[in-house]
């Protein structure tokens, strides 16, 4: 029965990886393609010679196509690129499956009922008792947590020095507001933004239990495997599940899908993926930055100045600078990747590679006959 067992896993294993060839990005030549790495020939220059720091990748797909692909390091095309916070938004896209599934009603469910019974003594403060999906994946809940104030009780530099990260979390007090910071309900689409790692890390504990799986299982069944990505590390918590807010290692080809998927409302290569109703919610604004930047279901609405344009994109970023997004008025998704997790004010380096060269050179693809 034990060899029956191996010699299934086995076929199953290489079903799965044949499906995950089957999968990946089509690589005719094409004059768009042309186009692109013409256009894009003076950023790659720059790129190498270390304008932008460490860029270990670019790729870009234009009308559904991969039409730029480029890589800056020596571990090339399969190499596991950590995007850092760009977890969080795989981790809305794994809830976005499960309320498809049925496994959760939706984003207003209560987290606290589906986390371990240790944490019921936090269910006797109303605030916490009423704490849902839908405050997690906007960065609004009520409680005080911060990843951008040093001073923040909710830091994420503090919760990595405990074990029990979710335990962390509900253990941190209501949040506080001085005159000069605007409350939930005076605050545009009515919650007050406030970057926190901590909660979505929590959003994802509960998820898994909600599925009654690993979450890193859930998503190679729900997402993974029906785009044909077969390799993805997770980071883990201390006490075991999966950290969803932050820390998962793809392929740039794969990050490239993600956003892809999302720009054709939920669907890969002819078939629906994901919900087009979740990729519309996911992708409305919910609470707003300070700087004016829009923020959906863990997903940041840029407007991006390109030339004397203003561009909307919608992107997945992390730390270093990192980042996928999806460009729907030139129907393209760029991902770009880095090592520059040390480098002061790297994400406004990526910025700078965005809007003043890979963007202005994708205007000008747009122009080629297709």
């Amino acid at each position: 029965m034990i060899k029956k067992l191996h010699i299934a896993g086995a076929i199953a294993l290489l079903a799965l990886n044949s499906f995950a060839q089957a999968q990946d990005w089509v690589e005719a030549e094409s004059p768009v393609q042309q186009s692109a790495r013409a256009s894009l020939a003076s950023a790659e220059k720059l790129i190498r010679d270390g304008k932008f720091e460490s860029i270990t990748s670019v790729l870009v797909s234009l009308n559904g196509n991969l039409a730029f692909e480029a890589y800056f390091d020596s571990e090339g095309r399969e190499a596991l690129r950590n995007t850092r916070s760009a977890t969080k938004t795989v981790t809305g896209m794994l809830l976005g499956q499960a309320i498809a599934d049925g496994l959760v009603k939706g984003v207003q469910t209560p987290v606290l009922p589906l986390l371990a019974p240790q944490m019921a003594q936090w269910r006797a403060h109303p605030k916490k008792k009423a704490i849902t999906f839908e405050d997690l994946i906007t960065m609004s809940g009520p409680l005080e947590c911060d990843d951008w104030d040093q001073w923040s009780r909710g830091n994420e530099e503090r919760m990595y020095l405990v074990e029990d990260w979710v335990d962390f979390y509900w253990s941190l007090p209501n949040r506080g507001f001085p005159e000069w910071n605007l409350k939930s309900a005076d605050s545009p689409y009515g919650r007050a933004f406030s970057y926190c790692t901590a909660g979505v890390t929590t959003a994802g504990v509960a998820l898994a239990n909600a599925v009654k799986q690993p979450l890193d299982q859930y998503a190679t069944r729900r997402l993974f495997a029906p785009l044909g990505i077969s390799q993805a590390k997770w980071q883990k918590l201390p006490l075991g599940p999966v950290q969803t807010g932050g820390g998962l290692s793809l392929r740039s080809r794969d990050l490239l899908k993600l956003g892809q998927v999302y720009l054709d409302k939920g669907r890969w290569q002819g078939k629906q993926i994901v919900s087009p109703d979740w990729v519309s919610q996911s992708l409305k604004p919910r609470a707003r930055m300070e700087d004016g930047t829009d923020y959906g279901y863990l997903w940041w609405l840029h407007q991006l100045q390109v030339g004397d344009r203003k561009v909307a994109t919608y992107a997945m970023n992390g730390a270093g600078g990192n980042t996928v997004q999806i460009v729907p008025e030139l129907n393209a998704v760029v991902v770009i990747t880095t090592t520059n997790y040390q480098v002061r004010n790297a994400p406004k380096l990526t910025m700078q590679l965005l809007t003043g060269h890979v963007l202005p050179a994708l205007v000008e693809v747009a122009k080629t006959p297709q």
